[in-house]
């Protein structure tokens, strides 16, 4: 078990990561943590009533360096303030992750796996902006396309009010 602190651009929030839930997952996103591969980058979906999206790079180059990750079997609920890997079908999972704004159970039994929650800072969380809403070509939000291709080079003058991640830290580690 790890507990990871994000300074964003709203505050701190700090999750629990707990690779008994989801141990592929756990690990993926503790490899990304440690590597920096979140700082900088941006809350490029954020749906009220639903999720808190990133994990989209800052430096697009860093993108092409995360490949696909093999599903963890869904062990716990995406209840309110947990954090699951999106995906878009078996063995699509990669860097990109959402926080549940609400109990969201419907997406269980789609292959959303969690494996940490919020235990520090949901507020914070609630308080990213949300003025963009769903992205392209649904919504007025970013492409995701465009956000893969070019970062922040993209989302900085096109959404200015965006939040972000300033620096994604591991804070500790315990046995069990």
């Amino acid at each position: 078990m790890a507990k990871v602190k994000f300074e964003t651009s709203k505050g701190d929030f700090v999750i629990e990561v707990t690779p008994e839930w989801a141990p592929l997952g756990a690990a993926r996103f503790a490899e990304l943590v440690s590597s920096g591969y979140y700082d900088g980058a941006k809350f490029f979906r954020v749906l009220p009533g639903f999720v808190v999206q990133f994990g989209l790079p800052a430096d697009p180059k860093n993108a092409a360096k995360v490949g696909n990750l093999k599903d963890d079997p869904v062990t716990q609920t995406n209840a309110m303030g947990t954090i699951t890997f999106a995906t878009a079908g078996p063995g699509t999972r990669t860097s990109q992750v959402f926080i549940n704004l609400v109990d969201n159970q419907r997406l269980d039994g789609m292959g959303f796996a969690p494996f940490g929650k919020v235990v520090e800072g949901f507020d914070v969380v609630e308080k990213l902006y949300a003025g963009y809403g769903e992205g392209a070509p649904y919504g007025s939000g970013p492409d995701q396309g465009k956000v893969r291709a070019l970062g922040n080079a993209y989302l900085e003058p096109s959404f200015p009010k965006m939040d972000g991640i300033t620096k994604a830290t591991v804070l500790e580690e315990t046995a069990g």
